[in-house]
């Protein structure tokens, strides 16, 4: 069996010191959550949306001593920084309550729901003698890791599964990693962003230091945890709404099924080989890009105007697309993360905690894709975001009432979530921005996160995970080969 070093195929420096666990404790709310009659016994009933995934999703936190905008000594005792984040914590799941639940299958259904039980979160003091310099690019996975987050012991029953748990280290620098990992099911990425930046602004430190004015000028909303405003309702006006993500799957794995010769099915995707990279497209390259596809268009007619979201999901797709070689006639999709909070009818109120998005799609042959110019394939990806609606939405969450199994691995599929306008590296904890927020992988490792860049607001930071044998094919298509 291949070392999971092998499987990420990142190149992995000698040794580094050891982490070593110096406490565990679980943090419960300041003050339980009064819910009518019985304030322990509160079922919130998960969407669809919310059901996907119920595994932890995790994001490293980096600190540098040389960062910290207040007194040292605030920073130095690793017992105050954890003391700070508990006391944080407890306040925060005060408000966050679900969070401090746990998940359990309905007993009519058996589909998974959440009880607010206040059974608590998980919080993990770590030393380690490693330097944070001795991780190199931050940006870039590395093995270690995985030690700086806190993984609970699975036994297959998500009724005893923790929904928020947390890792404070401290490095031999005086630097500090915190390690956070939040259940899918409860938040998706913009609930866990206000969750995380709520935490941060409860924290002990905040207060001894008396900040008054922060780089987050983002305001905080009161959580809705109320998840009914996105259940599957009627649809009078248009019976026959389809979802084209989910019917574009079904074709893809319908015709990647017929491909396979072999008999045994396609492999899972956790089964695989995958090499985490993250990319670095500076605001300088995209403007060089957009100034291209600008020029293209000014040639033929009027005017042109993307983001720099559609324009980089564009260039990623057919780099991906051309990487695999695939044949001209093969159907290659793009499915991206739609936000739909103000897509629904009536929107869903603000500060709301659930998962809101659903999948959008475009369906192009290989062919259509490489010979398409970026300009056509930006306008495919503006239709397919502007046929997110009330309708939409509806068959999305009817389609997944069935059976939901696991993604097989398919390199016609191209998946994308825009985590950019979601800036985890400001998430304050300690007084300052960190270094970098780094996610760990994610049960769908293919996927392409765009996220900030700390040091270059205007560039986007893609991590995605390939194959090792299409890693330099990529990068060329990627970086160098913009048009």
């Amino acid at each position: 069996m291949a070392s999971s070093q092998q499987q990420h195929g990142n190149y992995v420096p000698p040794p580094l010191p050891a982490v070593c666990v110096t406490k565990s404790v679980s943090v419960y709310p300041k003050s339980l959550h009064q819910h009518h009659h019985n304030p322990q016994q509160v079922e919130v009933s998960l969407s669809n949306l919310d059901r996907q995934c119920p595994m932890l999703m995790y994001l490293v936190f980096f600190y540098k001593n040389n960062n910290f905008v207040a007194d040292h000594q605030l920073f130095d005792d690793l017992d105050s920084v954890f003391t700070s984040l508990r006391s944080g914590l407890e306040e925060t799941l005060s408000v966050w309550y679900p969070a401090a639940g746990r998940l359990i299958p309905n007993g009519d259904h058996g589909k998974l729901n959440l009880w607010c039980n206040n059974k608590g979160a998980i919080l993990v003091e770590a030393v380690t003698r490693a330097k944070i310099s001795d991780l190199g690019d931050l940006s870039q996975y590395n093995e270690f890791f995985e030690k700086l987050v806190y993984k609970p012991v699975f036994n297959g029953n998500l009724a005893e599964m923790p929904l928020v748990v947390a890792q404070a280290t401290k490095f031999g620098c005086g630097g500090y990693s915190i390690g956070i990992g939040t259940s899918h099911s409860l938040f998706d990425g913009p609930a866990t962003y206000e969750f995380l930046r709520a935490w941060s602004s409860n924290s002990a430190i905040k207060r001894k230091i008396k900040l008054t004015t922060t780089n987050d000028h983002h305001q905080l909303h009161k959580p809705v945890h109320e998840r009914g405003g996105i259940k599957t309702k009627s649809s009078p006006n248009n019976k026959l709404a389809r979802a084209a993500a989910i019917d574009h799957l079904y074709e893809l794995i319908k015709h990647a099924m017929m491909i396979d010769r072999n008999g045994g099915g396609l492999p899972e995707m956790g089964s695989l080989n995958y090499v985490l990279k993250t990319y670095h497209l500076s605001g300088a390259m995209i403007e060089s890009l957009k100034r291209k596809v600008f020029d293209d268009h000014h040639q033929r007619r009027g005017n042109f105007s993307c983001s720099s979201f559609e324009l980089v999901a564009a260039h990623l797709w057919k780099a991906r697309v051309k990487t695999f070689g695939l044949r001209k006639e093969a159907m290659v999709c793009l499915q991206f993360a739609v936000d739909i909070r103000n897509k629904m009818e009536p929107p869903l109120p603000k500060g709301f905690s659930g998962n809101a998005y659903v999948l959008a799609s475009v369906a192009l042959t290989a062919g259509e894709l490489e010979e398409g110019t970026h300009e056509a394939i930006v306008e495919k990806i503006k239709e397919a975001k502007n046929s997110i609606n009330n309708d939409y939405v509806n068959a999305y969450i009817q389609a997944l009432e069935g059976p939901q199994g696991n993604l097989p691995p398919l390199k016609e599929l191209t998946l994308v979530s825009d985590w950019t306008r979601m800036p985890f590296h400001k998430v304050d904890f300690l007084s300052c921005e960190a270094a970098y927020a780094s996610p760990l992988a994610s049960p769908i490792p293919q996927v392409a996160y765009f996220m900030q860049n700390p040091s270059d607001l205007r560039g986007i930071d893609v991590r995605i995970g390939l194959f090792p044998q299409t890693v330099a094919a990529f990068s060329h298509y990627f970086l160098t080969n913009q048009q």
